[in-house]
């Protein structure tokens, strides 16, 4: 999405002060987004909208900084991103102190849990703590995904303004789908916002991945400018009962207040 975005605005791009970082922050983008991982020369041009050689000076320059690799004749991200990702999360109290917590949590401890960032109408995952046993079939530390698709975005979106809300999701708006239980329109998961505000946390029901459920709990935020955050807990859904549902969601809570003040 953001990929065509930035080729249909070239005279944005050209507008900025630095338009070669923007344009080595598009190639990063268009090898993130790539299914195989992988493009080629031609390939990126192509997306960049500008002439080969161009393209070949800036993936000689990113090549140089570790930020993408060359195999064969395709590229792809560099092994510095994961560093810099490291550096990025290693600096950040809320990660830190989230596996402290799961670490030492009576249920959470044996469970998947997960914190998160929103970003637009989607969320990034910054962490991913393993219980045992893991529930594997969920997203990764890095990965985006759609709010409307998981407990920890409904959380987070459940705290918007309401014209906020109606802005991003209008009711005839099409939300993605990704099973036969995914909310499908705007008006649907507003209606579903709005119970979430009453009970104070949100639930997901086999929505992004059949069989398993999560509950998402949002971070108070710390101002007006603080980061909005949310954690999240994944379980079964042939092994997830309702004593299960309100113990987690205690957990939760209380990660939850902890993050958003750390000093009790």
């Amino acid at each position: 999405m953001q990929l065509k975005t930035q080729k249909r605005g070239d005279a944005r791009v050209n507008a900025t002060p630095a338009p070669a970082v923007t344009r080595a922050a598009a190639v990063l983008d268009a090898l993130a987004a790539s299914v195989t991982g992988r493009l080629t020369l031609s390939d990126l041009a192509r997306e960049l909208g500008i002439p080969k050689s161009s393209t070949s000076n800036l993936l000689q320059a990113l090549e140089d900084a570790d930020l993408i690799s060359r195999l064969g004749s395709d590229y792809a991200l560099g092994v510095k991103l994961v560093e810099l990702g490291a550096a990025y999360l290693s600096r950040r109290d809320e990660v830190r102190e989230f596996h402290r917590f799961c670490e030492r949590a009576p249920l959470l401890k044996g469970e998947t849990v997960r914190i998160a960032m929103l970003d637009g109408d989607n969320v990034i995952y910054l962490a991913r703590y393993e219980g045992h046993p893991a529930v594997t079939l969920t997203s990764n530390i890095g990965d985006k995904m759609p709010v409307s698709l998981c407990a920890v975005g409904k959380a987070l979106v459940a705290q918007l303004h309401d014209h906020d809300l109606e802005q991003l999701f209008p009711d005839e708006a099409v939300l993605p789908v990704m099973t036969a239980r995914s909310l499908r329109t705007g008006r649907e998961f507003k209606a579903e916002l709005a119970q979430i505000r009453a009970k104070g946390y949100a639930f997901e029901d086999e929505e992004s991945t059949l069989g398993v459920v999560s509950l998402g709990v949002a971070v108070p935020t710390r101002g007006s400018h603080g980061p909005r955050l949310a954690v999240s807990v994944t379980a079964l859904k042939a092994t997830f009962s309702q004593e299960q549902r309100q113990a987690m969601v205690q957990e939760l809570s209380d990660l939850t207040k902890m993050l958003g003040n750390p000093m009790g």
